[in-house]
């Protein structure tokens, strides 16, 4: 079956004929989200393989439970990532996952460290600053460092994480703001704040 994509409109329609077995509109999906839900698992698990692997676990999740999706609650975008989140997150627990290596894999993603517009030392003062940011994301305990990459990385409101995480408000706001101040100290200590 041949789909013109640029006809794809409204979710609900994307979604009936991904569901139907369109595989144009399953690929419009999987290339509009993919790279979001990357660079999401990629936070959790300070790896290249491992976010992944949760990358298409997340998406054989989502073409499972199409039929679930509801366009009068919400748009794909919040419904497809709030299942990214839930699996991410839950993964992440089962595991208890710590980042070590965060190694070279960071340069392989160009997705959230370069410009365009950049000079070469530039480029490289960025993705140099990037390595020690993340390692320093990966160094808070688990609690802490859900919180701080749900809030100040995917900006996510302080209901929606207490949604996702089903704990009181009183405890994301904590986490939080301890989050923040734990990796400050951590940046300082590693002399990036100095030069963000």
């Amino acid at each position: 079956m041949v789909t013109n994509l640029a006809l794809i409109k409204s979710d609900g329609e994307l979604v009936r004929r991904c569901r139907a077995g369109d595989s144009a509109a399953w690929e419009q999906v999987v290339h509009e989200y993919s790279r979001r839900v990357y660079n999401l698992a990629y936070r959790f698990t300070g790896r290249h393989e491992s976010a992944e692997d949760l990358t298409q676990e997340v998406f054989v999740r989502v073409y499972r439970s199409l039929e679930q999706y509801d366009p009068q609650a919400g748009d794909l975008a919040n419904w497809l990532m709030r299942l990214a989140r839930n699996l991410i997150i839950d993964d992440y627990r089962k595991r208890g996952r710590t980042p070590t290596d965060l190694g070279d894999d960071i340069g392989d993603h160009e997705y959230h460290l370069e410009s365009r517009h950049d000079s070469p030392d530039r480029g490289v003062e960025r993705f140099e600053r990037a390595k020690q940011v993340h390692a320093a994301i990966a160094k808070l305990t688990p609690d802490l460092r859900e919180c701080v990459i749900l809030r100040d990385i995917e900006e996510l409101s302080y209901q929606e994480i207490v949604d996702i995480l089903q704990i009181p408000i009183g405890t994301v706001k904590s986490r939080i703001n301890r989050g923040r101040i734990e990796l400050a100290r951590i940046l300082r200590r590693t002399r990036v704040v100095e030069i963000l």
